[in-house]
């Protein structure tokens, strides 16, 4: 480690350079209350402050005061954040979750929508996972697929007056310090018996779509069609939205009581393979066709956005009797989803099997699954567990989900994270959500780092500490490549003990008490404060530990 004495002078430096960064920060946009129903704008990213002409007037040394006795680089065994994916599900097809119903007025929609992203952001959680294609549709301004029945209440009608309700929910969420993951069903064409638009696939290309017992339609996963319609609409996603994350569920075939228990109705396309001579079963066919599907889109999207995590949210059960003990549904020959396959090859980022049942349920028991897909995980992705906390709200069923994510802590020690499904229960439960927040999620978390993707580390802020009264005022001034600072964490030490709070990417300063004062009336000072840049991928700059003259 290295020691850097430091002087007023360096400091007034440093405080000028922070009020020119402070006027350029503050062109950064807000985001709309509710209330403000027009389209959103796309942010601006500021640029850099323009060199000083020359050197200003040093501030008076009454009015901020330098407090800075030495800097400490990289000092050994200094304090780190907690590390944790903590997410929620917000469904839309059926308004499950949001919005509460089709045809909402746009302030209606929006004010849903921010309180639901505060209940998260209050409660320490730290991503979203948000449906933006339900049904071959869109939740966004899309040239490719219609609006959502599900936001307006007719499939194709645009909101009045207008807005793009994913680019809302992003800059809502990262003004939160929240990631975004749009959660896509990439197959389903149709949902339910609501009328089909025009616009409809079903309309549009009813080569690609086959029609379902329960009223459903479906693209057949064996269409080239039907491949490249799913992966332009994710690769459209990605170039033109901020997005953290892409997340596809367990729908790949659909499950066979959609068809009531009979075989999916793809008989022209398997015929069609039949006549060029193909060689592989029925069901390997199929299979090959969905592998050959996510192997293409993982590389699509790492060759446009490596930073854009790809997330997969398979069926909890790979095949019945793996591990031993197992019994159930096998997506393997009923899903023809190898999604084995696809952890073992490592085409996901993260993993998020659906792991729905308790803890002491035989036969589908949370910790034997969680440790097999575990034991699976040969590319050491993010192995994420869906839990279900819609079992109630009871203590018997709060404690079920405290165990699943404090088990989930100990078999996955180095990159733990659960996902939760769905966010409805915890609106429900205000008791199951206390208990989450004041429990295992006390203390804020960032997301895990994911060093596959990107391991350089961002610029470190330009930190200035200074007196206000019986205060002292930690500011600091953003990387200058604005990318950098998705985030920021405060380290900051009383007496012998570190603690932090994590900032969202709008804010640049806080305030501590010179001291606290213990029971015995001690007086504890604040010895020393860090501050480091979060980027996109979770990666955390350089350590830098002030200490702070307590001689005031």
């Amino acid at each position: 480690m290295t020691r850097i004495k430091t002087s007023f002078i360096l400091f007034c430096s440093i405080l000028l350079l922070l009020q020119a960064c402070k006027t350029q920060k503050s062109t950064t946009p807000t985001p709309k209350e509710p209330s403000e129903v027009a389209q959103v704008p796309q942010p601006e990213r500021p640029e850099a402050p323009a060199e000083p002409q020359e050197i200003p007037t040093p501030l008076p040394v009454k009015d901020t005061v330098a407090v800075v006795e030495e800097i400490i680089e990289e000092p050994v065994n200094h304090p780190q954040a907690d590390r944790e994916f903590r997410a929620a599900w917000v469904a839309t097809v059926a308004n499950i979750n949001w919005p509460s119903k089709p045809g909402l007025s746009v302030t209606e929609q929006q004010r849903e929508a921010i309180a639901l992203l505060d209940m998260l952001k209050k409660n320490n959680f730290n991503a979203v996972i948000f449906q933006v294609r339900p049904q071959a549709d869109a939740l966004y301004e899309s040239e490719l697929e219609p609006w959502s029945y599900y936001l307006t209440g007719k499939q194709g009608q645009a909101p009045e007056p207008f807005y793009d309700p994913l680019h809302f929910w992003i800059e809502a969420a990262h003004d939160r310090g929240l990631e975004l993951h749009a959660w896509l069903n990439p197959y389903r064409a149709h949902h339910s018996s609501k009328e089909i638009s025009e616009e409809s696939v079903v309309k549009t290309n009813p080569e690609l779509v086959v029609k379902l017992k329960n009223g459903m339609w479906w693209m057949d996963p064996a269409q080239e069609g039907t491949k490249q319609r799913s992966t332009a609409v994710v690769m459209d996603l990605i170039k033109r939205y901020d997005l953290d994350g892409i997340h596809f569920d367990d729908y790949f075939y659909p499950y066979d009581s959609y068809n009531n228990g009979e075989d999916f109705p793809d008989d022209k396309s398997w015929t069609a393979y039949q006549n060029t001579g193909g060689k592989l079963t029925r069901g390997d066919w199929r299979r090959y066709h969905v592998n050959d599907f996510i192997e293409n889109l993982y590389k699509k999207i790492k060759a446009e956005k490596p930073a854009v995590k790809f997330g997969l949210s398979p069926f909890g059960i790979w095949r019945p009797g793996y591990p031993k003990s197992v019994t159930g549904y096998d997506q393997y020959d009923e899903l023809y989803a190898d999604a084995k396959l696809w952890l073992n090859k490592g085409w996901v980022d993260y993993y998020t099997p659906q792991l729905y049942w308790k803890i002491n349920t035989e036969g589908q028991s949370f910790p034997v699954l969680l440790g097999w897909w575990g034991s699976q995980n040969f590319e050491e992705r993010h192995l994420w567990p869906g839990i279900n906390v819609g079992l109630g709200g009871d203590e018997k069923n709060i404690d079920e989900t405290i165990n699943q994510i404090m088990i989930t802590r100990g078999m996955m020690p180095k990159n733990p994270g659960v996902v939760h499904w769905s966010i409805g229960p915890l609106v429900k439960h205000p008791e199951l959500l206390k208990s989450i927040s004041e429990g295992p999620y006390k203390k804020p978390a960032l997301v895990p780092a994911s060093p596959w993707l990107d391991n350089t580390a961002p610029e470190s802020p330009v930190v200035v500490p200074v007196t206000e009264g019986q205060s002292i005022k930690i500011t600091w001034v953003p990387p200058v490549n604005a990318e950098d600072g998705f985030k920021y964490v405060v380290y900051f030490k009383y007496g012998d003990t570190w603690s932090y709070k994590i900032f969202d990417r709008n804010t640049n300063e806080t305030k501590f008490s010179q001291y606290v004062e213990r029971k015995n009336g001690e007086k504890v000072f604040l010895e020393a404060v860090a501050v480091t840049t979060i980027d996109r991928t979770g990666n955390e700059s350089a350590f830098q530990e002030i200490l702070l003259n307590k001689k005031l």
